[in-house]
């Protein structure tokens, strides 16, 4: 009997236009290669059917052969002759339709395109390949590669770090758990240790990558796993930039007087700093080259900033107040 179109496209004899290409694009996007990559030759050979059955039914002139004498003699040209008269009768050959019809199939790249709507070609020569709508793309000799697989979205991770760690630098070991594939395909969870290299210098907002090493999926490349710095509250001091700033609180007797700061850095060391100019309510020391290493030129550092704070008495005594207009009663 040869070859139904109409069932292989699951499609009623009287099938307009507009029901072939919706039989079509369903079969199609089903069947198609890109989407069968564990089956991929049987894939092709149900695609390239569904394509055939589309281009005869499509075509009102291959169709008309096709529903009058089927498959055989549409890709053969030959009308079957009809079968023997009953009682002896006369017989009489059919004629052709079309007698100069020669069946020419079209290629199912081609079909694809036009129900699908094809882009302009990409690249030149032998290697052209066509991009569709459904995503997928094509080349010229009649091939259907895998679609190239997305790509997970990164998946970021907080990394806190003290003010030390980021001044000095310091290594971090950070066990994760993630999902792998195996040679057989089946998936597993695993253990790994990855060791971050925190720079000196390092901001917050600094971000380490570690490509590919999110869970997999099947048809999906791993997310990048990466891991962002935070910077951990410190008890003395605070970081604007590449600069370190210390809240110093004064009394107003010390502000006036002077007195000798002392400090230790974030690597341990002392410092001492003597105070012996007036200080202002508000006022700003800045000690140079104490601050952050600049990650970028690692002999540079920020300043420290003495930020000053003057806390004056809640009240005076009579004596007090006379002391003070006999001091200070001369300054302007």
């Amino acid at each position: 009997m040869g070859v139904d179109y109409y069932n292989i496209l699951k499609v009623h004899r009287n099938a307009t236009e507009e029901d072939l290409k919706r039989g079509y694009r369903r079969l199609a996007m089903i069947w198609h290669p890109d989407k069968n990559p564990n089956n991929k030759k049987e894939a092709e050979a149900k695609f390239k059917q569904i394509s055939e059955a589309y281009d005869v039914l499509s075509d009102p002139q291959k169709r008309q052969i096709y529903d009058l004498y089927g498959e055989e003699a549409l890709k053969s040209g030959q009308v079957p002759p009809p079968p023997a008269g009953h009682r002896g009768g006369p017989q009489h050959h059919q004629n052709h339709p079309n007698p100069s019809f020669r069946f020419n199939p079209r290629d199912a790249d081609d079909i694809y395109a036009e129900v699908f709507g094809g882009s302009s070609d990409v690249g030149g020569g032998s290697n052209r390949s066509t991009y569709y709508r459904d995503g997928f793309f094509r080349t010229s000799n009649g091939d259907y590669p895998q679609r190239q697989p997305r790509k997970a979205p990164p998946v970021e991770n907080l990394l806190p770090c003290s003010l030390e760690e980021l001044y000095k630098g310091s290594k971090k070991k950070m066990k994760i758990s993630r999902i792998i594939s195996d040679a057989s395909g089946r998936l597993r969870n695993i253990d790994e240790i990855l060791t971050i290299e925190i720079k000196p210098g390092w901001k917050k907002g600094t971000k380490i990558t570690f490509p590919e090493k999110g869970n997999q999926e099947h048809g999906v490349i791993p997310a990048d796993l990466v891991f962002v710095v935070d910077e951990k509250p410190h008890a003395v001091y605070r970081r604007e930039g590449n600069d370190l700033v210390v809240n110093q609180e004064l009394s107003l007797l010390e502000s006036l007087t002077g007195k000798t700061l002392d400090f230790t850095t974030l690597d341990g060391r002392n410092i001492t700093v003597p105070l012996t100019d007036i200080i202002k309510q508000g006022g700003e020391l800045v000690i140079p080259n104490e601050g952050m290493p600049i990650s970028k030129e690692p002999r540079m550092r920020g300043d420290l900033r003495v930020r000053f704070d003057i806390k004056y008495p809640s009240s005076l005594t009579s004596e007090q107040k006379s002391d003070l207009r006999r001091v200070l009663g001369g300054i302007s």
